[in-house]
């Protein structure tokens, strides 16, 4: 399947709430539009479902490979996420397919549990540590119309990208 187009801020959906979502036929849909849209974009390690225009909340993250991930779950495809518990505290570097020609330093915790299901129905629970917790909880933030614009503290904090590859 072709990959969705990526919306771009300012676009107003990337600022909206999403709605929880149950529907089997409307997840599996977006989780497979999530996934062939975040692999026809090298690099991409995380995709919201608002990102592509779906107001419903279901995210996908894969971090696999990447060089800053020291471990990784997969492809993990997620419905109606939340955060149950957050350790840590860890200044980062987060770029976003919203918005590809800034990044910014960002506050996140180093290790999330995060409560879920799949797009099956299945229940899951992910314990996610460093640069696969940041990205989970980057992903996480589009579902409540939250950039990661929106979380840093200073102008200091934020970049023109040097590099898209």
């Amino acid at each position: 399947m072709p990959a969705a187009p990526v919306l771009r801020y300012p676009n107003p959906v990337l600022k909206q709430r999403c709605t929880p979502v149950d529907d089997p036929e409307l997840l599996a849909r977006v989780a497979t539009d999530l996934v062939d849209t975040m692999r026809e974009h090298p690099r991409c390690v995380g995709l919201a479902a608002p990102q592509i225009g779906e107001l419903v909340r279901l995210v996908a993250v894969d971090v696999t490979g990447h060089p800053k991930a020291e471990t990784t779950h997969g492809l993990l495809v997620l419905a109606n996420p939340e955060i149950v518990r957050a350790h840590g505290d860890e200044l980062g570097r987060e770029g976003c397919l919203s918005v590809p020609d800034l990044t910014g330093n960002v506050r996140r915790a180093t290790r999330v549990e995060i409560s879920a299901t799949t797009p099956a129905g299945d229940a899951v629970s992910v314990t996610a540590t460093g640069f696969e917790a940041r990205v989970l909880q980057h992903e996480l933030d589009h579902l409540d119309g939250i950039l990661f614009l929106d979380r840093i503290a200073t102008k200091q904090d934020l970049f023109r990208r040097r590099s898209y590859g």
